[in-house]
């Protein structure tokens, strides 16, 4: 009897040991104030920065000025120069510290630095931007190896109406800037890339953009960057717009490639954030289409080392240029081959002579400024300067003085532009000028738009 009392005792004592246990392992109840939005925060804020930068801007000089310049130099010193300053956002999208800003936040800067939400500063080089997208591409100078925490893309139209958006910045370096709404409105026109973006084409949301968060990300309750936060309307009370994550994806394509950076034809396109990049569009008798790429291929090597981003894909192309070829990796599928290319200088293969050869019309660069001087009310195009006799240009009765503003479609201020147009045809393709037509009327000139077709040769 004594021994079942003890029994029942150590049980007793045991179930209530597991029990003080199991409380005290009760998980704690989870914090009502960490919503959806203060997680999307937390993923994002680590990569936002401040983007400041210092610009040198000269005085201008009196007559005065140049009398002590033109007797006492080198004793005068002259006026000092005035550096501005001015600050806004930015957001990392890659652990190699490539940061996404606004092109009117550095357009002009002779100095560049950002600044990370654990305080770190660190110098960054502009890579590349863009005025009609208001897309700006920094690198951050680092150690090697160092890597940065980043920004995830969202998918190019996964965006709802109503949904609930952050917009996050940090304006002054002294810690982020957060503000929340809804995306009222998707972008309301097509891309058009000869045109600058404005509200049309812009998400508009009704959350403020704070002042200096210009350059930051609007960012979804995932977390995902949707867009890059431009402006706040001064005549709507509360009302933000940013550029749309497809118009950046689809920039950064453009703007980051062998052509703008080496003047390299390399005829691929890549939206970035893929690892390995992977081919979004590809140029017809291009020297990546002549290898064998094909849309929607990956290019997982160049010559032998593991592709890591476009980014690096680009960088590699651009430093070997056209003095040898390179070698690719390609993932097709489940097939995995390898190919070499040859990279060819732009300047020297579209130009003025390719469309000569093919339209029979040797043509110049027509800039705005110089159809002003000509009395011209004209944006710029090609301006004819001879046609051939018995040519596809002559057939369709184009005249000297004519000006090309567009070939199917496609605006034509550059030679180039319209050299690759045309040589994407072959022989025999119809093509389509939009042309401007000056005719003089008394002592002024007049001009009227016309279009024809022709076939190439």
């Amino acid at each position: 009897m004594r021994q079942l009392l003890f029994a029942q005792l150590a049980l007793g004592a045991t179930l209530g040991s597991w029990a003080c246990g199991a409380l005290g392992a009760a998980a704690p109840e989870p914090d009502i104030r960490k919503d959806a939005t203060v997680s999307a925060v937390e993923r994002v804020m680590p990569a936002v920065v401040n983007v400041g930068t210092e610009t040198v801007v000269e005085q201008s000089r009196t007559p005065i000025d140049d009398l002590f310049r033109e007797f006492f130099d080198p004793y005068n010193r002259g006026r000092e120069q005035d550096t501005t300053y001015s600050i806004g956002s930015g957001v990392i999208i890659d652990e190699e510290g490539h940061v996404l800003t606004n092109h009117h936040v550095v357009s002009r800067a002779h100095r560049v630095t950002v600044k990370l939400m654990d305080g770190r500063e660190f110098e960054a080089r502009p890579l590349t931007s863009t005025a009609f997208t208001d897309i700006a591409l920094l690198k951050i100078i680092a150690k090697p190896g160092e890597k940065f925490a980043s920004v995830k893309f969202g998918g190019d139209d996964d965006l709802l109406l109503g949904e609930t958006v952050i917009a996050l910045g940090n304006p002054f370096g002294l810690g982020g800037s957060v503000s929340r709404g809804i995306l009222s409105s998707k972008a309301r026109r097509p891309p058009n890339k000869e045109e600058a973006l404005d509200i049309p084409d812009w998400l508009q949301i009704d959350a403020s953009i704070n002042p200096g968060n210009s350059g930051g990300p609007l960012v979804n309750l995932r977390g995902d960057l949707i867009g890059i936060n431009v402006a706040v309307s001064r005549q709507g009370q509360g009302i933000g717009f940013a550029i749309p994550i497809k118009r950046i994806s689809a920039t950064i394509s453009e703007m980051y490639t062998p052509e703008t950076l080496g003047g390299f034809w390399f005829g691929a396109r890549m939206r970035p954030q893929q690892r390995p990049p992977r081919v979004a569009e590809l140029e017809s008798g291009s020297p990546a289409a002549i290898a064998g790429i094909r849309e929607a291929d990956w290019i997982t090597a160049v010559d032998g080392q593991l592709t890591r981003s476009l980014f690096h894909l680009v960088d590699e192309l651009v430093k070997v240029g056209d003095k040898r070829d390179v070698e690719l990796g390609i993932q097709r599928g489940s097939e995995r081959f390898t190919t070499r290319i040859h990279l060819v200088k732009e300047q020297s293969y579209f130009n003025a002579d390719l469309i000569r050869s093919r339209l029979g019309v040797r043509v110049d660069e027509l800039s705005a400024a110089a159809a002003a001087r000509l009395g011209l009310d004209v944006a710029g195009g090609l301006l004819v300067n001879s046609v051939e006799a018995n040519s596809p240009a002559s057939a369709a009765e184009i005249q000297r003085g004519m000006i090309i503003t567009a070939m199917d479609g496609q605006k034509t201020s550059r030679v180039g532009r319209a050299a690759k147009i045309i040589h994407a045809k072959e022989r025999g393709k119809t093509v389509k000028l939009d042309l401007i037509v000056p005719w003089q009327r008394g002592r002024f000139v007049q001009v009227q738009a016309a279009t024809v077709e022709m076939k190439t040769r």
